[in-house]
């Protein structure tokens, strides 16, 4: 019986961590939106349907929205990951069809925080942008950022 409780106990554990990295997403998410002190009807759809597939509840969603820097950079283990939230931030760059220095300053922080190589980072997030802007598939994207690994 002790052993089905600490199952539990572990199990309930890394759930809690994994939402703790989705609440870190997603304040990263936040602050891209933030960056330009201005968040336009795109962005606004976009954080909607982002904290709804993360699971973000409302009470979350607003204390992030007040303060997303409370939310350290959680990165994940897989490059996989990682790369999906590439995808899901290089998308809130763009969905306004605007990009500014701040944008992309602020992405490449956030890459380097989430394990991407310091030394290829300008190289990783202005491939992520020019993929974002041509409509590439997360299974495109992922594919063409994994070929910057290799080189």
């Amino acid at each position: 019986m002790n052993l089905r409780i600490k199952f539990m106990g572990i199990s309930e554990s890394n759930s809690d961590k994994k939402h703790k990295k989705k609440l870190a997403h997603f304040a990263n998410i936040v602050k891209l939106a933030l960056v330009d002190g201005i968040v336009t009807e795109e962005e606004q759809e976009l954080l909607n349907r982002m904290s709804e597939s993360l699971g973000i509840q409302e009470k979350e969603y607003q204390q992030i929205l007040e303060n997303p820097d409370a939310f350290p950079i959680n990165p994940p283990v897989g490059y996989d990951e990682r790369i999906e939230r590439l995808f899901h931030l290089a998308e809130m760059i763009y969905v306004d069809e605007e990009i500014v220095g701040d944008e992309v300053d602020l992405l490449q922080k956030i890459a380097i925080g989430l394990g991407f190589p310091s030394d290829a980072i300008e190289k990783i997030c202005e491939k992520a942008i020019h993929l974002i802007i041509n409509n590439y598939t997360l299974e495109e994207f992922n594919s063409k950022i994994k070929e910057i690994y290799k080189n």
